[in-house]
């Protein structure tokens, strides 16, 4: 049986990242990626371009080189993918871990293919997969979606499309401009201030122009075959409709941490624990690596900000064995 120093879950920038870290401290290591390279990033929208600018989405130093200063989703994928593939990273996708146990000090991992027995885990899994729910009647009908890719796809359609931040605005915006007749449903007053500088303005004119109706404080009651149901301040509101786009924001795999033995606080904010110093958590020797370490606070950590958790948390590591074999050696 094969112990590795470090199994790493989560095959995204981050978790590619940590790969780079263990390799070059001579670490065993392998990184587990329930589906392609930067699997988050390949389901992000077809024509997504970055807020951040291409140098502060680098790791490891390795110069990321884009068209514009922000680059879009296809560069940042093909820069990641040269990255794992060009460093011989050892990664095992389309391979999702179901459980972790630590067992005797050492961690058992099962995942859908193998079962992996390793002295540290790092978690990376970022937060991109649950949908943060409206929870009303219709939202399992096959019109609405939590996840936008092209906008070709909604021509000439009805689409109502949910949320104030940069994927719904985007959404909105190039389904518009692909010919469909689009409302924006904002539960507040406002498009949101965190909505890309240069978008903001486009959108706002859009909406004053009469291009793309909006409804501010409106929430959803009901989705319907043929019809979206609002409550507005105005009362109730019932729109034509085609599909649904429902970009409400996304959450962590609280209920996989939670199984994992991570503490998380019991406010809404769902804050896992960690050590900000070595990132470790309440369990020894396993850690949290980017985005899942805010909780709901989603908008916290980005790629640019967690680059750093890749070296403190491998230099940790490296450390704490440093200290066990002189412990060992002294002791006998």
């Amino acid at each position: 049986m094969k112990i590795w120093d470090v199994v790493i879950v989560g095959g995204g920038p981050i978790g590619i990242a940590c790969g780079l870290e263990a390799k070059k401290k001579g670490l065993s290591y392998i990184i587990l990626e329930k589906g392609c390279i930067v699997n988050s990033l390949y389901n992000y929208p077809l024509n997504m371009q970055f807020f951040s600018s291409s140098e502060k989405l680098e790791i490891d130093e390795i110069p990321f080189i884009s068209i514009e200063a922000k680059p879009k989703r296809n560069e940042a994928l093909e820069y990641y993918r040269r990255i794992v593939t060009s460093n011989q990273l050892n990664i095992a996708l389309f391979e999702k871990v179901n459980s972790i146990n630590k067992i005797d000090g050492l961690f058992k991992l099962v995942s859908d293919k193998n079962t992996y027995t390793s002295t540290h885990v790092i978690i990376a899994t970022g937060f991109y997969d649950i949908p943060n729910r409206m929870n009303v009647p219709g939202e399992d009908l096959k019109k609405v979606s939590h996840y936008y890719k092209d906008p070709h796809f909604y021509s000439s359609q009805k689409v109502a499309v949910i949320g104030a931040s940069n994927s719904a605005i985007d959404a909105a915006l190039e389904c518009y401009r692909k010919g469909a007749d689009v409302s924006l449903i904002i539960r507040g007053p406002e498009v949101g201030q965190r909505v890309k500088y240069w978008v903001r303005p486009d959108i706002i004119n859009r909406i004053e122009e009469g291009s793309i109706k909006v409804y501010y404080n409106s929430t959803v009651q009901e989705i319907k075959e043929d019809e979206i149901i609002l409550n507005s301040p105005s009362g109730t509101i019932a729109l034509e409709n085609d599909y649904v786009l429902a970009l409400t924001g996304y959450m962590p795999n609280f209920g996989f941490l939670e199984k994992i033995g991570i503490q998380l606080s019991d406010d809404e904010k769902r804050l896992p624990q960690y050590d900000p110093r070595t990132m470790e958590t309440n369990i020894d020797n396993l850690y949290l690596a980017g985005v899942i370490c805010g909780g709901m606070e989603t908008h916290k950590w980005f790629i640019e900000n967690s680059r750093i958790h890749a070296p403190m948390i491998l230099d940790h590591i490296v450390s704490e064995a440093k200290i066990s074999s002189a412990y060992k050696n002294k002791t006998g």
